[in-house]
């Protein structure tokens, strides 16, 4: 039996890990993970204030890796705000 599946134009069917967020996200977010591990470990003693600070610094981005902004992924956004302001400019669209 053969199934047929109609997908919207804007689907997007890249795969997601664990269908959450993309894998160039995952990536990131485990990079991040490492980064902010590996400061605590340098420059602290004490394994719950290392949690803590890992917490801290890790679920904000990991919360916003999963819900998103407006459905963009991190990654891409953080591009986005990096080129703006690397290169600042001002698109206006004006129909004729």
């Amino acid at each position: 039996m053969l199934l047929k599946f109609i997908y919207p134009q804007n689907y997007n069917t890249n795969s997601k890990l664990l269908g959450l967020m993309d894998y160039s996200t995952a990536i990131f977010n485990i990079i991040w993970l490492l980064f902010v591990f590996a400061l605590s470990n340098i420059f602290f003693d004490s394994l719950s204030f290392k949690i803590s600070v890992c917490i801290i610094f890790y679920l904000p981005i990991l919360i916003f890796s999963i819900v998103g902004f407006n459905n963009e992924n991190i990654v891409y956004v953080i591009l986005y705000i990096i080129k703006f302001y690397s290169k600042p400019r001002l698109y206006i669209y004006s129909k004729n």
